[in-house]
């Protein structure tokens, strides 16, 4: 199996024949997070962009719990 990297944060990379396209999933972390694009460099800009909202979804929790303190 393939990884991306970004930001810290590994994806991985797969081909399904089926629907003849690219997906994959973030590594390593609880949450489910999936992407999936018709290219690699469409593949590699999804993943970023799951990131990126990853990251965002996680710093908005975090100011939920802060303000419930």
């Amino acid at each position: 199996m393939s990884y991306m990297k970004y930001k810290g944060y590994f994806g991985s990379v797969e081909y399904s024949q089926e629907d003849h396209c690219l997906f994959g999933k973030l590594m390593f972390i609880r949450d489910l997070v999936n992407y999936e694009a018709v290219d690699a460099t469409s593949l590699e800009r999804e993943f970023k962009a799951s990131v990126n909202e990853y990251l965002g979804d996680i710093g908005a929790t975090q100011s939920r719990c802060d303000d419930q303190s």
